[in-house]
C-alpha cells in the first residue's frame, strides 16, 4: 500500500516521516497553502472587547499560530477575561501553550456538532463570542451560538489559497508510484483533488484509491463523487489518522 498524504504543510511532511518511519511508502502532495488573514489587524480589538465568561473559540492550530504571531508583533498577550474553545484536542493544546489558558475541547469528534454541545455553551445568551478561523467554513458554529444569544464576531486570521498543479502530470507520477490510499482532511481539498484529476485518470485511478477521511461529512462528499472505499478516521490529527492507517 502506498500512501498519498494531501494534507498542508508542516503537517503533511510530518506524517509522512512518521508512516516511513514504521516502514510504509508514503509520499506528501499538499494541495493547500496558508497565507495570513484579511482581518488580522483586527484581532486586538476583537479580544480586547471580550469581558469575564465571554467566548473565544479557534478553529484550527492555524488560526492560533497567526493569532500569535499577530499579538507578538504588537506585543500584545491572550487577553485571561474570556473562556477559550477549541474545535480539538490538538488546537486546543496549542492555544494553551500560547495563551496559558484553560481550553475546553469536545473529547468525542472534532466538529462543531459536538463542540456546541458542551455544558458551558448552552446558556450564552448577552454574551460575546469571538472565533478565529480561517477564510470561510464552520458556518454551523457561528449561526448556532448566534440562535442561542450571544453576539458573534468572526476574525479571518489567515487564508487557505490552492497550490496549482499539472493535474495529468501529478496523476501519472502517482499511479506510476502505486498509491493506493488518499488521506484527505477537509471537503475543500476533496473537491480540489476531484477537479485537479483529469477525467481519465479519475477513472482509471483515482476512484480506485482507498480514502482516508476525517468526518462523515466528508465521507458522503466521497460517496458522491463515486468512491468506493471510504475509512473515517476519529479525528484530524496525525495521530488518529496514523491509527487509521495501521
Amino acid at each position: 500500500m502506498t500512501i498519498l498524504v494531501t494534507r498542508p504543510a508542516p503537517q503533511s511532511e510530518a506524517l509522512v516521516s512518521r508512516l516511513r518511519a514504521l516502514g510504509r511508502v508514503a509520499w506528501s502532495f499538499p494541495l493547500i497553502e496558508f497565507t495570513p488573514g484579511r482581518e488580522l489587524n483586527t484581532l486586538d480589538q476583537a479580544l480586547g472587547a471580550l469581558d469575564d465568561g465571554d467566548l473565544a473559540f479557534a478553529l484550527s492550530q492555524h488560526a492560533v499560530s497567526f493569532a500569535q504571531s499577530q499579538l507578538q508583533q504588537q506585543r500584545l498577550c491572550w487577553p485571561t477575561a474570556p473562556r477559550y474553545f477549541a474545535i480539538g484536542r490538538t488546537t486546543a493544546l496549542a492555544l494553551h501553550q500560547v495563551s496559558g489558558a484553560d481550553v475546553r475541547y469536545p473529547l468525542d469528534r472534532e466538529i462543531s456538532e459536538v463542540l456546541l454541545q458542551l455544558p458551558e455553551l448552552q446558556n450564552i445568551a448577552g454574551k460575546k463570542a469571538l472565533i478565529l478561523r480561517g477564510n470561510g467554513g464552520r458556518e454551523l458554529l457561528a449561526e448556532t451560538l448566534t440562535a442561542r444569544g450571544a453576539d458573534v464576531t468572526l476574525c479571518e486570521c489567515y487564508q487557505r489559497s490552492a497550490i496549482h498543479y499539472d493535474g495529468a502530470e501529478e496523476a501519472m507520477r502517482w499511479q506510476s508510484r502505486g498509491v493506493s490510499t488518499i488521506v484527505v482532511t477537509s471537503g475543500e481539498m476533496l473537491q480540489q483533488l476531484w477537479t485537479l484529476i483529469p477525467l481519465w485518470y479519475r477513472e482509471s485511478w483515482l476512484l480506485k484509491c482507498r480514502l482516508l477521511v476525517v468526518s462523515e461529512r466528508i465521507a458522503k462528499l466521497a460517496r458522491e463523487m463515486g468512491w468506493q472505499e471510504i475509512q473515517v478516521a476519529d479525528s484530524a490529527d496525525n495521530d488518529a489518522l496514523l491509527r487509521a492507517l495501521q
